[in-house]
């Protein structure tokens, strides 16, 4: 790496080099911890595998000390008073905070993650602050209603009754590592606003940019205890945390198998829970399109952060009169795409997160060979000794294959082709799946048609995976169950408490 004042095009910020190199720690109750029992974890740059840094692997002990942090914090500091107003503050400053630094959270999400710096400052870093900004609003916005009692089985009427949002106390989130920054800001930023408390813990795989938001929060003038973020493998301290009695909410983000895993845990303690899992979304083509935009917005659906999306559109149902045309087009520019380091500016698609994450795709793709899918683009691992993955187009599939019909979680798409549109409208809901599907046409009325049919909890037209933080997100069946964002989210992190006063 080179000085930040260079142009060669793997330099970055002093204070990103800083950061990685300081020793790291987790917060809990305002202070930086080593784990009580020393464990520490490889923190692995996923473009040469090479070792940024470690930082604490959280015990069953140091998780318990963070959540009778938060519990303090929640009970009995000035956070369970603070005005709506103060919160507000607060979680303002800390968009700003967000945004000030943000060149530095973009490089770190590059080196931790793999994902283009670029791409990051422009997207993740960006909706972030929007979040903690948006969600401010909230804070002082949070009401109840009240209620005309009609008692029939009271004599008198005279009774008086209403509604109460208040925050749902201590929450345990949980975040996954393919948007590490933005996911820590889904979770905080609404149950801040509530006025919960938190423990954040991040990936394993991806702790540094929910570290350094620690310490801007800190900075910010968030009290102690009020967000602590431990860091661990989800194994130890990811399911510590979800089975412990002292949460009153649990908000995961992740894979399907791991959020029924955690809503087990959680469930014994009848923690509330809210969970964000996993999908295969559709993408259906209809004959009417413009072959180029449609292409490369195929392409964009499921190659944008090397297709580690959980609405990525790995399933492309395309129009038989227009398939072979949209297909070569989106094979054509999954070759072309350039394979990189996120630093490096010019990079088109990274590394995947890990060398576990690249043998599970490359596994996928191999198999997929083996069931008679047939790759018209990519389909082998990248140069180099980072965890790369070629863009690959898969053809000559059907509903037969693993390929369709579970998640990959990498660059890699099964085209199919169709005739008629109650039969693709079947096949697309045909998984357990429902987190997102889009739809590209300039018929309106074909379009207005289907998106009532598509069980998922997201339908985008001419687009896909656009994101705003006033438009609820989450999904249908296997894909789980709460919203994130929008005025919903306030939902997930607060209890309606009744009240009726006899004032006869």
């Amino acid at each position: 790496m080179t000085d930040q004042n260079t142009q060669h095009p793997l330099a970055m910020l002093d204070s990103t080099r800083a950061f990685i190199a300081a020793p790291r720690r987790m917060l809990i109750d305002g202070e930086w911890r080593e784990s009580e029992t020393g464990e520490t974890i490889d923190v692995i740059n996923p473009a040469d595998a090479s070792v940024l840094c470690r930082v604490p692997g959280a015990s069953e002990r140091d998780v318990d000390l963070a959540v009778r942090a938060a519990r303090r914090a929640f009970d009995d500091s000035a956070w369970s008073r603070m005005k709506p107003t103060d919160r507000e503050r607060l979680l303002l400053r800390a968009a700003d905070a967000i945004e000030a630094h943000a060149r530095e959270f973009a490089e770190l999400e590059a080196l931790d993650n793999g994902k283009s710096a670029a791409v990051a400052e422009a997207l993740d870093v960006s909706m972030a602050a929007q979040c903690f900004r948006y969600m401010a609003g909230w804070a002082t916005k949070i009401e109840g209603s009240t209620v005309d009692a009609s008692i029939p089985y009271s004599p008198s009427n005279a009774y008086f009754g209403y509604t109460r949002k208040e925050a749902v106390g201590v929450v345990g989130a949980i975040i996954p590592w393919n948007f590490p920054l933005l996911m820590a800001a889904w979770k905080l930023a609404p149950a801040l606003a509530a006025g919960c408390t938190v423990v954040l813990k991040p990936a394993e795989d991806t702790p540094l940019s929910a570290l350094r938001l620690g310490e801007l929060l800190q900075e910010t003038g968030f009290p102690a205890g009020v967000v602590n973020i431990i860091t661990g493998y989800g194994r130890t301290a990811g399911a510590a945390l979800a089975k412990h009695p002292g949460l009153d909410k649990i908000a995961f983000t992740g894979s399907t198998p791991t959020g029924k895993a955690i809503g087990h845990a959680a469930l014994d303690n009848m923690t509330r829970m809210s969970l964000e899992l996993g999908g295969k979304s559709p993408v259906i083509v209809l004959p009417d399109v413009d072959i180029e935009r449609a292409a490369e917005g195929v392409a964009n659906a499921i190659f944008f952060n090397s297709g580690q999306v959980c609405t990525a559109g790995s399933r492309v149902y395309v129009h038989e009169k227009v398939f072979d045309r949209v297909m070569e087009r989106v094979a054509a520019i999954a070759d072309s795409m350039k394979l990189g380091p996120g630093l490096d500016p010019s990079t088109q698609i990274g590394p995947l997160v890990s060398a576990r994450q690249l043998d599970r795709v490359l596994g996928y793709i191999d198999a997929g060979h083996a069931e008679g899918a047939r790759a018209i683009a990519g389909g082998a691992r990248g140069d180099g000794t980072g965890f790369f993955v070629k863009p690959t187009v898969l053809v000559d599939t059907d509903h037969s294959m693993r390929v369709v019909r579970e998640e990959i979680f990498g660059p890699v798409l099964v085209a199919m082709r169709f005739s008629d549109t109650d039969a693709v409208v079947k096949q697309a809901n045909d998984t357990p799946y429902g987190l997102g599907a889009s739809i590209w046409s300039n018929d309106l009325a074909q379009v207005h048609k289907l998106i009532p049919r598509i069980k998922a909890g997201t339908v985008w037209v001419n687009c896909h995976s656009l994101l705003d933080n006033a438009v609820p997100f989450g999904g249908f069946k296997q894909s789980g169950f709460g919203r994130e964002l929008g005025r919903a989210a306030l939902d997930m992190y607060t209890e309606t408490k009744s009240v009726l006063i006899n004032h006869a």
